[in-house]
């Protein structure tokens, strides 16, 4: 495996213990945040493990797409899933951040939230780890 590759996998997974700690401080902003972190590394993990730049964008739904007849099996099959997880993360990725005047994002984001990106960001780490035999 690329090193790069695996050390983005690797901070992931370190990510989503974080997420754990986030939650339970009902810091439901940063878990989503971190979620999308999560997901953009293992995502581009993938890339870099066949030999694609990875480009400098946060939602590589689409670059997956134009090479899924290299992808490996498991992210192949659940390719759908993964870019809709991307996509919807991406979308959260400022707002859950740095809010708006009008979107507090502590007032905004709930445990469903949270907990729906806690979800997302496991299986996207669990998928990738098993295309990458781990």
């Amino acid at each position: 495996m690329d090193k790069l590759a695996r050390d983005y996998l690797k901070r992931a997974k370190i990510r989503l213990e974080v997420l754990e700690i986030f939650y339970e401080k009902g810091d439901y902003p940063d878990v989503v945040r971190e979620a999308q972190e999560i997901v953009e590394l293992s995502l581009k993990a993938v890339l870099r493990n066949l030999g694609v730049e990875v480009p400098k964008l946060h939602d590589v739904g689409k670059i997956l797409e134009k090479y899924k007849d290299i992808l490996p099996k498991e992210i192949k099959e659940n390719l759908d899933k993964i870019k809709r997880i991307s996509k919807r993360l991406r979308k959260e990725r400022a707002l859950s951040f740095y809010g708006a005047e009008d979107f507090i994002p502590l007032e905004e984001y709930d445990k469903e939230d949270a907990k729906k990106a806690i979800e997302d960001a496991k299986f996207i780490v669990k998928v990738v780890m098993k295309s990458f035999g781990d």
